[in-house]
């Protein structure tokens, strides 16, 4: 198994280009099977992630073509026939459960397995499924597979989401692309990368307005044509690569970064002393002298800070000067980093959704293992900032969702590398 060899204490300088984003095209890819013309993605991110959704949809009989090193993704499920979603792909990725709403809504059935992917908590699908049945879907759990039949075909409905999940916003949105009448979708999720979706439906043929507000509408229509839609720039990555000069020091300018993407991030690095300006070619981040302020974070819905950065942000206040507390509000079981960076003598207090923080004038190189994917990069961030080595191992978290860290980050002068594993 690889791991991740980082030799601590440079400074960064440089450049780092920003890819598309993870969240964003495993949520488009699943919208080909809408339509029997092709659509293609362009921007795409090189990850392992991808590769399985690719894996995915090729069992449901859709064409998948990974072109131009990776960066473009050609698909048609012209000829996609099959409705079942296999246990064997889906318990890889949590994204998997994305091909639910349009197996439905362009077939009148779906097979999908209860999904997998990070062991951050149990993540249910009662609000995928509530949402759809809403439209008329018909759902039961049936020896760990949804077993979903639209008779009838779906039908357009209000529907108010018990929480604004990304997930059941996306697959309601894609199923009622193609349902009889209009869909008023209430406490939708906002996030930039539904943003995305929409637009990419919208070239397709789809009528929706109101994306990016809790409150979205859809207007059912016959069919869907292709289309040709460019990935919007990984909000995550980007936010990451920001913390990365953050706590080593330094100047990273961050190559096709948008400030709208990560702005309440940005705000709580500004508090913390961090100065992030916009550039002609993305946003530039430096660390003003001196050590960082201890600042507080809760994890909350887009535009709120994101859960997927928290684990990056402690790393970061690890280091910091004066106590910090994050509150998770978005996943249970997100704080299992936290032991790994007090193996690198961070001083961190869990206690049930709570991580209190007491920076330390330094960390210290140490073995540490990666437990899930945004975990793994908060180690490398922490590593980088450390004496010492630090050897992270399990980094096939990190691949699901970072392409080519260790590229990147070194081509900033990080001591970082890659040792393959034997088997």
């Amino acid at each position: 198994m690889d791991r991740i060899i980082i030799q601590g204490g440079a400074e960064l300088s440089g450049a780092i280009p920003i890819a598309g984003a993870k969240n964003a095209c495993l949520t488009l890819m699943p919208a080909t099977l809408l339509s029997d013309e092709p659509l293609t993605l362009t921007n795409a991110p090189r990850l392992s992630d991808i590769r399985t959704m690719t894996e995915l949809l090729v069992s449901l009989g859709a064409e998948v073509s990974a072109l131009n090193d990776g960066k473009v993704i050609a698909m048609s499920s012209h000829n996609a026939d099959n409705h079942l979603a296999h246990y064997d792909i889906v318990r890889k990725m949590r994204a998997s459960n994305l091909v639910l709403g349009p197996l439905l809504a362009r077939h009148g059935r779906a097979e999908v397995s209860l999904p997998g992917g990070c062991a951050i908590g149990a993540r249910p699908m009662d609000l995928h499924i509530t949402a759809l049945e809403a439209l008329g879907a018909e759902i039961e759990l049936r020896d760990g597979y949804l077993h979903a039949k639209a008779p009838t075909g779906l039908k357009g409905a209000v529907h108010e989401l018990g929480f604004a999940s990304v997930g059941a916003t996306e697959n309601m949105v894609m199923a009622a692309t193609l349902a009889k009448g209009t869909t008023v979708l209430k406490n939708a999720a906002r996030e930039p990368e539904i943003v995305d979706l929409v637009a990419c439906l919208r070239a397709m043929g789809a009528q929706i307005a109101g994306e990016g507000t809790s409150t979205i509408e859809i207007q059912g229509v016959d069919r869907l044509h292709g289309a040709t839609h460019p990935v919007v720039t990984d909000r995550i990555e980007l936010g990451t690569y920001m913390l990365a000069p953050a706590i080593t020091g330094g100047e990273v300018e961050l190559l096709g970064g948008k400030m709208h993407l990560v702005e309440s991030f940005a705000e709580k690095l500004h508090d913390a002393g961090i100065d992030v300006t916009e550039t002609k070619a993305g946003l530039a981040v430096k660390r003003a002298n001196g050590r960082v302020n201890a600042v507080n974070v809760v994890t909350e819905p887009f535009p709120g800070f994101p859960t997927d950065l928290q684990a990056q942000m402690m790393a970061l206040m690890c280091t910091a000067d004066g106590v910090s507390v994050l509150e998770e509000r978005i996943f249970e079981n997100r704080f299992m980093h936290a032991p790994e960076l007090v193996r690198m003598g961070a001083r961190i207090d869990v206690q049930g959704g709570h991580a209190t923080v007491t920076g330390v004038d330094k960390l210290r190189g140490a073995p540490v293992m990666a437990t899930d994917l945004r975990a793994s990069v908060s180690l490398i961030l922490a590593a980088l900032a450390a004496e010492g080595e630090t050897i992270v191992n399990r980094v096939y978290h990190l691949d699901r969702g970072y392409e080519r860290v260790e590229d990147k980050l070194s081509a900033c002068g990080a001591q970082i590398e890659r040792v393959k594993s034997d088997g």
